[in-house]
Protein backbone atom coordinates (compact mmCIF):
# COMPACT_ATOMS: atom_id res chain seq x y z
CA UNK A 1 0.00 0.00 0.00
CA UNK A 2 1.29 3.42 -0.59
CA UNK A 3 0.55 6.40 0.87
CA UNK A 4 -0.30 9.92 -0.46
CA UNK A 5 1.74 12.75 1.11
CA UNK A 6 -1.55 14.79 1.27
CA UNK A 7 -5.29 13.59 2.21
CA UNK A 8 -8.20 15.45 2.30
CA UNK A 9 -11.18 14.33 5.37
CA UNK A 10 -14.29 15.36 4.60
CA UNK A 11 -17.06 15.39 7.88
CA UNK A 12 -20.40 13.89 7.52
CA UNK A 13 -21.22 15.75 10.72
CA UNK A 14 -20.14 18.51 9.44
CA UNK A 15 -22.50 18.51 5.99
CA UNK A 16 -25.06 17.23 8.17
CA UNK A 17 -25.05 20.59 10.49
CA UNK A 18 -24.83 22.54 7.42
CA UNK A 19 -27.86 20.95 5.49
CA UNK A 20 -30.13 21.30 8.93
CA UNK A 21 -28.95 24.83 8.91
CA UNK A 22 -30.04 26.12 5.57
CA UNK A 23 -33.00 23.92 5.51
CA UNK A 24 -34.20 25.82 8.64
CA UNK A 25 -32.83 29.21 6.81
CA UNK A 26 -35.63 28.56 3.51
CA UNK A 27 -38.52 26.36 5.43
CA UNK A 28 -39.87 22.64 4.34
CA UNK A 29 -41.61 23.24 1.45
CA UNK A 30 -38.23 24.66 -1.44
CA UNK A 31 -36.12 21.89 -2.85
CA UNK A 32 -32.74 21.57 -2.15
CA UNK A 33 -30.64 20.95 -5.00
CA UNK A 34 -26.81 20.41 -4.17
CA UNK A 35 -24.17 22.04 -6.77
CA UNK A 36 -21.34 19.84 -7.40
CA UNK A 37 -19.60 21.86 -9.88
CA UNK A 38 -16.22 21.97 -10.08
CA UNK A 39 -15.46 18.82 -8.71
CA UNK A 40 -17.99 19.31 -5.84
CA UNK A 41 -15.73 22.40 -4.98
CA UNK A 42 -13.12 20.69 -4.85
CA UNK A 43 -14.19 18.04 -2.35
CA UNK A 44 -14.34 15.10 -4.88
CA UNK A 45 -17.53 14.37 -6.86
CA UNK A 46 -16.78 10.64 -6.08
CA UNK A 47 -16.96 10.87 -2.46
CA UNK A 48 -19.40 13.67 -1.81
CA UNK A 49 -21.92 12.56 -3.55
CA UNK A 50 -23.04 9.42 -2.01
CA UNK A 51 -21.92 11.43 1.09
CA UNK A 52 -24.56 13.72 0.65
CA UNK A 53 -27.36 11.24 -0.22
CA UNK A 54 -26.64 9.37 2.90
CA UNK A 55 -27.83 12.79 4.80
CA UNK A 56 -30.84 13.33 2.96
CA UNK A 57 -29.81 15.27 -0.33
CA UNK A 58 -31.64 13.68 -3.64
CA UNK A 59 -31.23 16.64 -6.35
CA UNK A 60 -27.49 17.42 -7.58
CA UNK A 61 -26.63 20.14 -10.35
CA UNK A 62 -23.39 20.15 -12.68
CA UNK A 63 -22.03 22.39 -14.89
CA UNK A 64 -21.23 20.25 -17.61
CA UNK A 65 -22.22 16.35 -19.09
CA UNK A 66 -18.79 15.30 -18.08
CA UNK A 67 -19.44 16.30 -14.27
CA UNK A 68 -23.41 14.79 -14.56
CA UNK A 69 -21.91 11.19 -15.71
CA UNK A 70 -19.19 11.47 -12.50
CA UNK A 71 -22.04 11.95 -10.45
CA UNK A 72 -24.20 9.41 -12.08
CA UNK A 73 -21.34 6.69 -11.58
CA UNK A 74 -21.04 7.78 -7.44
CA UNK A 75 -24.77 8.03 -7.01
CA UNK A 76 -27.21 5.64 -5.39
CA UNK A 77 -29.35 5.84 -8.26
CA UNK A 78 -32.03 7.38 -6.52
CA UNK A 79 -30.71 11.33 -7.28
CA UNK A 80 -31.71 13.52 -9.81
CA UNK A 81 -29.16 15.02 -12.05
CA UNK A 82 -29.43 18.74 -13.21
CA UNK A 83 -27.05 20.30 -16.01
CA UNK A 84 -26.83 24.07 -16.09
CA UNK A 85 -23.96 24.50 -18.32
CA UNK A 86 -22.45 22.49 -21.31
CA UNK A 87 -23.39 19.59 -22.82
CA UNK A 88 -22.84 18.77 -26.28
CA UNK A 89 -25.91 18.29 -28.98
CA UNK A 90 -24.12 14.82 -29.67
CA UNK A 91 -24.39 14.14 -25.86
CA UNK A 92 -28.21 15.12 -25.80
CA UNK A 93 -29.35 11.94 -26.11
CA UNK A 94 -27.52 10.14 -23.47
CA UNK A 95 -28.35 12.46 -21.01
CA UNK A 96 -32.20 11.42 -21.93
CA UNK A 97 -31.39 8.43 -21.61
CA UNK A 98 -30.13 8.41 -18.47
CA UNK A 99 -33.44 10.90 -17.11
CA UNK A 100 -30.64 13.77 -16.94
CA UNK A 101 -32.11 17.23 -17.17
CA UNK A 102 -30.59 20.16 -18.59
CA UNK A 103 -30.91 24.00 -19.19
CA UNK A 104 -31.48 25.12 -22.13
CA UNK A 105 -30.67 28.79 -22.85
CA UNK A 106 -30.37 28.64 -27.11
CA UNK A 107 -32.75 27.83 -29.94
CA UNK A 108 -30.04 25.91 -31.34
CA UNK A 109 -30.24 23.52 -27.81
CA UNK A 110 -33.67 23.22 -27.63
CA UNK A 111 -34.26 22.10 -31.19
CA UNK A 112 -31.45 19.17 -31.12
CA UNK A 113 -33.52 18.35 -27.68
CA UNK A 114 -36.56 17.47 -29.84
CA UNK A 115 -34.48 15.99 -32.52
CA UNK A 116 -32.99 13.76 -30.05
CA UNK A 117 -35.99 13.12 -27.87
CA UNK A 118 -37.26 11.51 -31.48
CA UNK A 119 -34.28 9.40 -31.84
CA UNK A 120 -33.97 7.86 -28.57
CA UNK A 121 -38.11 7.38 -27.72
CA UNK A 122 -36.91 9.83 -24.34
CA UNK A 123 -38.98 12.77 -23.69
CA UNK A 124 -36.26 15.49 -22.72
CA UNK A 125 -36.56 17.15 -19.58
CA UNK A 126 -35.48 20.81 -19.51
CA UNK A 127 -35.53 23.81 -17.79
CA UNK A 128 -35.73 27.17 -19.40
CA UNK A 129 -33.35 29.66 -18.59
CA UNK A 130 -34.88 33.59 -18.71
CA UNK A 131 -32.15 36.29 -19.36
CA UNK A 132 -32.80 38.81 -16.81
CA UNK A 133 -29.70 40.62 -16.83
CA UNK A 134 -26.65 38.19 -15.92
CA UNK A 135 -25.83 38.94 -19.73
CA UNK A 136 -24.06 36.10 -20.08
CA UNK A 137 -26.82 32.64 -21.03
CA UNK A 138 -30.85 32.90 -21.00
CA UNK A 139 -33.56 33.61 -23.39
CA UNK A 140 -34.76 37.57 -23.73
CA UNK A 141 -38.39 38.27 -23.91
CA UNK A 142 -38.06 38.88 -27.47
CA UNK A 143 -36.74 34.98 -28.12
CA UNK A 144 -39.60 33.16 -26.14
CA UNK A 145 -42.37 33.43 -28.93
CA UNK A 146 -40.48 31.16 -30.90
CA UNK A 147 -38.92 29.06 -27.96
CA UNK A 148 -43.10 28.50 -27.14
CA UNK A 149 -43.55 27.49 -30.61
CA UNK A 150 -41.23 25.34 -30.60
CA UNK A 151 -42.54 23.43 -27.32
CA UNK A 152 -46.22 23.97 -28.48
CA UNK A 153 -45.20 22.27 -31.64
CA UNK A 154 -43.54 18.75 -29.61
CA UNK A 155 -45.13 18.66 -26.37
CA UNK A 156 -44.21 14.81 -26.64
CA UNK A 157 -40.63 15.40 -26.91
CA UNK A 158 -39.99 18.12 -24.20
CA UNK A 159 -41.57 18.78 -20.91
CA UNK A 160 -40.56 22.13 -19.28
CA UNK A 161 -39.54 21.12 -15.69
CA UNK A 162 -38.57 24.64 -14.80
CA UNK A 163 -37.92 27.95 -15.38
CA UNK A 164 -34.77 29.35 -13.87
CA UNK A 165 -32.30 32.67 -13.84
CA UNK A 166 -29.04 33.36 -11.88
CA UNK A 167 -28.12 36.82 -10.22
CA UNK A 168 -25.05 38.67 -10.98
CA UNK A 169 -23.23 38.88 -8.06
CA UNK A 170 -26.03 38.58 -4.90
CA UNK A 171 -22.97 38.09 -2.36
CA UNK A 172 -22.12 42.01 -2.90
CA UNK A 173 -24.49 44.59 -1.37
CA UNK A 174 -22.93 47.08 -4.39
CA UNK A 175 -25.41 44.52 -6.86
CA UNK A 176 -28.40 45.61 -4.79
CA UNK A 177 -30.55 47.46 -7.39
CA UNK A 178 -29.40 44.96 -9.79
CA UNK A 179 -30.54 42.20 -8.41
CA UNK A 180 -34.09 43.96 -7.50
CA UNK A 181 -34.15 44.09 -11.40
CA UNK A 182 -33.50 40.85 -12.13
CA UNK A 183 -36.12 39.81 -9.82
CA UNK A 184 -38.87 41.93 -11.18
CA UNK A 185 -37.81 40.61 -14.88
CA UNK A 186 -38.13 37.15 -13.80
CA UNK A 187 -40.97 37.56 -12.04
CA UNK A 188 -42.86 39.37 -15.21
CA UNK A 189 -41.39 36.79 -17.80
CA UNK A 190 -42.85 33.71 -15.11
CA UNK A 191 -46.41 35.21 -15.65
CA UNK A 192 -46.02 35.72 -19.18
CA UNK A 193 -45.29 31.58 -19.72
CA UNK A 194 -48.23 31.39 -17.51
CA UNK A 195 -50.38 33.52 -19.23
CA UNK A 196 -49.07 32.24 -22.69
CA UNK A 197 -50.21 28.87 -21.34
CA UNK A 198 -47.04 27.08 -20.69
CA UNK A 199 -46.47 24.85 -17.57
CA UNK A 200 -43.04 25.04 -16.62
CA UNK A 201 -43.00 23.33 -13.32
CA UNK A 202 -40.81 24.76 -10.79
CA UNK A 203 -38.91 28.51 -10.16
CA UNK A 204 -35.81 28.46 -8.94
CA UNK A 205 -33.28 31.31 -9.10
CA UNK A 206 -31.36 31.19 -6.00
CA UNK A 207 -27.48 30.24 -4.81
CA UNK A 208 -26.32 30.39 -1.38
CA UNK A 209 -26.04 33.86 -1.88
CA UNK A 210 -28.95 34.87 -2.78
CA UNK A 211 -30.57 32.54 -0.63
CA UNK A 212 -29.28 34.00 2.76
CA UNK A 213 -29.56 37.26 1.57
CA UNK A 214 -32.49 37.78 -0.30
CA UNK A 215 -35.35 35.92 0.42
CA UNK A 216 -37.97 36.81 -2.27
CA UNK A 217 -35.51 34.53 -4.39
CA UNK A 218 -36.02 31.08 -2.78
CA UNK A 219 -39.22 29.90 -4.91
CA UNK A 220 -39.63 26.39 -5.65
CA UNK A 221 -36.04 24.94 -5.09
CA UNK A 222 -32.68 26.49 -3.92
CA UNK A 223 -29.21 25.45 -5.63
CA UNK A 224 -27.00 25.74 -2.47
CA UNK A 225 -23.53 25.17 -3.30
CA UNK A 226 -20.33 27.25 -1.31
CA UNK A 227 -22.79 27.36 1.58
CA UNK A 228 -23.53 23.38 1.86
CA UNK A 229 -19.61 22.51 2.03
CA UNK A 230 -19.48 25.09 4.88
CA UNK A 231 -18.25 28.22 3.51
CA UNK A 232 -19.71 32.03 2.81
CA UNK A 233 -20.05 33.26 -0.59
CA UNK A 234 -18.19 36.73 0.98
CA UNK A 235 -17.58 38.17 4.04
CA UNK A 236 -20.48 40.20 3.29
CA UNK A 237 -23.10 37.62 2.70
CA UNK A 238 -22.23 36.38 6.50
CA UNK A 239 -22.59 39.91 8.20
CA UNK A 240 -25.56 40.74 6.36
CA UNK A 241 -27.34 37.18 6.95
CA UNK A 242 -25.97 37.20 10.33
CA UNK A 243 -27.34 40.52 11.59
CA UNK A 244 -31.00 39.53 10.46
CA UNK A 245 -34.13 41.22 10.02
CA UNK A 246 -34.64 41.92 13.99
CA UNK A 247 -31.82 44.09 14.48
CA UNK A 248 -30.21 41.45 16.89
CA UNK A 249 -26.77 40.72 15.68
CA UNK A 250 -25.29 37.35 16.17
CA UNK A 251 -22.37 38.23 14.15
CA UNK A 252 -20.12 37.17 17.38
CA UNK A 253 -21.45 33.45 17.84
CA UNK A 254 -20.46 31.08 16.75
CA UNK A 255 -20.19 30.09 12.88
CA UNK A 256 -23.81 28.39 12.38
CA UNK A 257 -21.72 27.11 8.91
CA UNK A 258 -19.39 24.09 9.51
CA UNK A 259 -16.06 23.41 7.12
CA UNK A 260 -16.51 19.51 5.48
CA UNK A 261 -13.10 19.97 4.72
CA UNK A 262 -9.69 19.26 6.33
CA UNK A 263 -6.64 18.85 4.59
CA UNK A 264 -3.52 17.48 6.23
CA UNK A 265 -0.09 16.24 5.79
CA UNK A 266 2.80 15.26 7.63
CA UNK A 267 5.93 16.45 8.52
CA UNK A 268 8.68 14.68 5.90
CA UNK A 269 11.98 15.87 7.35
CA UNK A 270 13.44 18.25 9.65
CA UNK A 271 16.65 20.66 9.94
CA UNK A 272 18.89 22.78 11.68
CA UNK A 273 19.93 25.91 9.50
CA UNK A 274 22.55 28.66 11.00
CA UNK A 275 21.82 32.02 10.86
CA UNK A 276 22.54 34.13 7.93
CA UNK A 277 21.30 30.94 5.15
CA UNK A 278 18.95 31.50 2.46
CA UNK A 279 16.51 28.69 2.60
CA UNK A 280 15.15 27.13 -0.82
CA UNK A 281 15.17 28.42 -4.51
CA UNK A 282 16.54 31.93 -4.64
CA UNK A 283 17.45 34.59 -1.88
CA UNK A 284 13.68 35.31 -0.78
CA UNK A 285 14.17 34.20 3.08
CA UNK A 286 17.56 34.08 4.84
CA UNK A 287 17.39 33.07 8.54
CA UNK A 288 17.91 35.88 11.26
CA UNK A 289 18.93 33.38 14.06
CA UNK A 290 19.30 29.60 14.38
CA UNK A 291 16.06 28.10 12.95
CA UNK A 292 14.56 24.67 13.02
CA UNK A 293 12.45 24.13 9.88
CA UNK A 294 10.08 21.10 8.91
CA UNK A 295 10.09 20.06 5.06
CA UNK A 296 6.32 19.36 4.43
CA UNK A 297 5.53 17.41 1.34
CA UNK A 298 2.72 19.70 -0.07
CA UNK A 299 2.86 22.65 -2.79
CA UNK A 300 1.39 24.75 -5.75
CA UNK A 301 1.10 21.16 -7.24
CA UNK A 302 -1.32 20.25 -5.05
CA UNK A 303 -3.35 23.29 -4.20
CA UNK A 304 -0.84 25.31 -1.57
CA UNK A 305 -0.80 28.62 -4.03
CA UNK A 306 2.79 29.56 -4.79
CA UNK A 307 1.51 33.31 -3.54
CA UNK A 308 2.03 31.46 0.02
CA UNK A 309 5.61 31.73 -0.28
CA UNK A 310 6.96 33.64 2.95
CA UNK A 311 3.53 34.45 3.75
CA UNK A 312 1.36 31.40 4.37
CA UNK A 313 1.20 29.18 7.45
CA UNK A 314 0.35 25.17 8.06
CA UNK A 315 -0.53 24.16 11.53
CA UNK A 316 1.32 21.62 13.85
CA UNK A 317 0.91 20.45 17.49
CA UNK A 318 -1.94 23.47 17.14
CA UNK A 319 0.38 26.34 16.45
CA UNK A 320 0.98 28.12 13.28
CA UNK A 321 4.41 27.88 11.70
CA UNK A 322 5.27 30.14 9.03
CA UNK A 323 6.23 29.46 5.38
CA UNK A 324 9.88 30.08 4.83
CA UNK A 325 10.60 31.33 1.29
CA UNK A 326 9.37 29.94 -1.86
CA UNK A 327 6.62 27.64 -2.51
CA UNK A 328 7.78 24.76 -4.52
CA UNK A 329 6.38 22.06 -6.95
CA UNK A 330 5.27 19.70 -3.94
CA UNK A 331 6.87 21.05 -1.05
CA UNK A 332 7.16 23.95 1.36
CA UNK A 333 9.74 25.10 4.27
CA UNK A 334 7.88 25.84 7.49
CA UNK A 335 9.49 26.99 10.88
CA UNK A 336 9.11 25.14 13.68
CA UNK A 337 11.22 26.73 16.23
CA UNK A 338 9.14 27.36 18.90
CA UNK A 339 7.77 23.93 19.02
CA UNK A 340 10.72 22.31 20.37
CA UNK A 341 11.83 19.18 18.77
CA UNK A 342 9.45 18.70 15.93
CA UNK A 343 9.96 15.13 14.44
CA UNK A 344 9.35 13.18 10.96
CA UNK A 345 5.51 11.82 10.89
CA UNK A 346 4.11 14.39 13.02
CA UNK A 347 0.46 15.87 11.31
CA UNK A 348 0.37 19.02 9.60
CA UNK A 349 -2.89 20.63 9.06
CA UNK A 350 -3.05 22.69 5.50
CA UNK A 351 -7.04 23.54 5.70
CA UNK A 352 -8.90 22.92 8.81
CA UNK A 353 -8.67 22.58 12.54
CA UNK A 354 -5.63 21.49 14.75
CA UNK A 355 -6.31 22.01 18.78
CA UNK A 356 -7.76 25.25 19.35
CA UNK A 357 -6.20 27.29 16.13
CA UNK A 358 -8.08 26.64 12.38
CA UNK A 359 -6.51 27.83 8.87
CA UNK A 360 -9.47 28.31 6.45
CA UNK A 361 -9.33 28.95 2.70
CA UNK A 362 -10.93 31.95 3.52
CA UNK A 363 -7.33 32.93 5.45
CA UNK A 364 -6.02 32.04 2.34
CA UNK A 365 -7.85 34.33 0.52
CA UNK A 366 -7.51 37.39 2.51
CA UNK A 367 -3.46 37.25 2.04
CA UNK A 368 -3.71 36.45 -2.24
CA UNK A 369 -7.20 37.80 -3.04
CA UNK A 370 -7.87 34.38 -4.48
CA UNK A 371 -12.04 33.90 -3.68
CA UNK A 372 -12.70 30.67 -1.55
CA UNK A 373 -14.62 28.99 -4.40
CA UNK A 374 -11.03 29.73 -6.54
CA UNK A 375 -8.89 28.16 -4.11
CA UNK A 376 -11.19 25.01 -3.35
CA UNK A 377 -11.42 23.91 -7.22
CA UNK A 378 -7.48 24.11 -7.31
CA UNK A 379 -7.18 21.23 -4.82
CA UNK A 380 -6.26 18.07 -7.49
CA UNK A 381 -8.65 14.88 -7.77
CA UNK A 382 -5.82 12.96 -7.11
CA UNK A 383 -5.49 13.85 -3.32
CA UNK A 384 -7.61 10.80 -1.85
CA UNK A 385 -10.94 11.98 0.15
CA UNK A 386 -11.77 10.28 3.35
CA UNK A 387 -15.33 10.61 5.16
CA UNK A 388 -14.78 10.98 8.38
CA UNK A 389 -17.16 11.45 11.46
Amino acid sequence: MTHSPVTIDLSEKALRANFRYLRKQIGTEPRISCVVKGNAYGHGIGSFVPLAEKIGVDHFSVFSAVEARQVLSSSNGSSEIMIMGYIDNEDLGWALSNNISFWVFELDRLEAAVSSARHTGKQARIHLELETGMNRTGFDMDELVRVLEIIRRNAAEVSVEGVCTHFSGAESIGNYLRIQNQIKKFRDMCTWLKNSGVEYGIRHTACSASALTYPETIMDMVRFGIALYGFWPSRETRIRHLLGTDGKSTVHQRDPLRRILRMKSKVMSTKIVAPGEFVGYGNSYQTAKRERLAAVPVGYSTGFARSLSNLGHVLIRGRRCKVTGIVNMSMIMVDVSHLGDVQKGEEVVIIGRNGNSCITVASFSDITTNLNYELLVRLPSEIPRMIVE
